[in-house]
């Protein structure tokens, strides 16, 4: 059975990095059933695919690339490749991300540029391949995945905390020297997701001795998130309903840092 369209990103053209699981497939499976053309680009170039067929399958419009987004060359690549089958993006949803939990004085210096390639860097080369097509477009919506973790620490996420912080500053500063250009960037920070990699997180914190059960995120923020949720907040700030909302955090972490 297919998925209705009710067309609020129709005609657009959305790319989305970290599209093939968690809240990115969530967010490309959600954008393509609003109308939108989607390109899926993931590591995972296999499940990229495969999601982009089961889309197309329910008569929706979605291609997968596989791409290491903390790569020039390989952005450079998925997102010329976009341009030639869809045409100009209008939405680039910069989801890609991971985490490292350890203690501080344990983490390597490779590890560090890793992280900060995967969580920052990737966000710097995606923008800087999609928002030349955006500004011939005259506008588009850029929205970049943060975390509660960019105002809120947690031990044994310090490295992971400072890549959220320099997304934060990322999306507002794009934000700020673009708007008078007809661009909007926005960051989206969720708590803690009912995802493979939230789970892996409260595994790795309660291994630190951190008390980051189920039952403990519950009593701060009521329960886990939902990758749907992040989805539909994602397209809030994708879509045109929120053109004037720029240079903001979304907060999706039912209180979580208000508390």
């Amino acid at each position: 059975m297919g998925v209705k369209i009710d067309g609020r990103l129709a005609g657009k053209v959305a790319i989305v990095s970290g599209g093939a699981g968690g809240c990115g497939a969530a967010a490309s499976e959600l954008f393509a059933a609003q109308g939108a053309k989607v390109a899926i680009i993931d590591r995972n170039g296999d499940a990229a695919e495969t999601l982009a067929s089961i889309l197309r399958d329910r008569g929706l419009q979605a291609i997968g690339l596989g791409a290491d987004v903390a790569s020039q060359a390989d952005v450079q690549r998925a997102v010329g490749a976009v341009r030639e089958q869809y045409g100009n993006a209008n939405i680039l949803f910069n989801h890609a991300g991971t985490l490292i939990v350890k203690p501080f004085l344990e983490i390597e210096e490779s590890e560090w540029d890793w992280l900060m390639g995967v969580n920052v860097k990737s966000m710097f080369l995606m923008t800087k391949a999609v928002l030349p097509q955006m500004l011939e477009e005259g506008g588009g919506s850029i929205v970049c995945t943060s975390s509660i973790s960019a105002v809120c620490a947690t031990p044994g996420e310090v490295l992971y905390d400072a890549t959220k912080g320099a997304c934060h500053m990322f999306a507002r500063a794009i934000a700020v020297e673009y708007r008078d250009r007809g661009i909007r960037c926005n960051a989206l920070a969720p708590g803690f997701i009912r995802t493979p990699h939230g789970i892996r997180e409260l595994k790795d914190l309660q291994a630190m001795g951190v008390d980051a059960t189920e039952e403990a995120i519950t009593a701060q923020q009521g329960r886990l998130c939902e990758p749907s949720e992040v989805a539909a907040a994602a397209l809030f700030l994708a879509s045109d309903e929120s053109s004037f909302v720029n240079g903001t955090h979304l907060f999706v972490d039912n209180c979580f840092s208000a508390v």
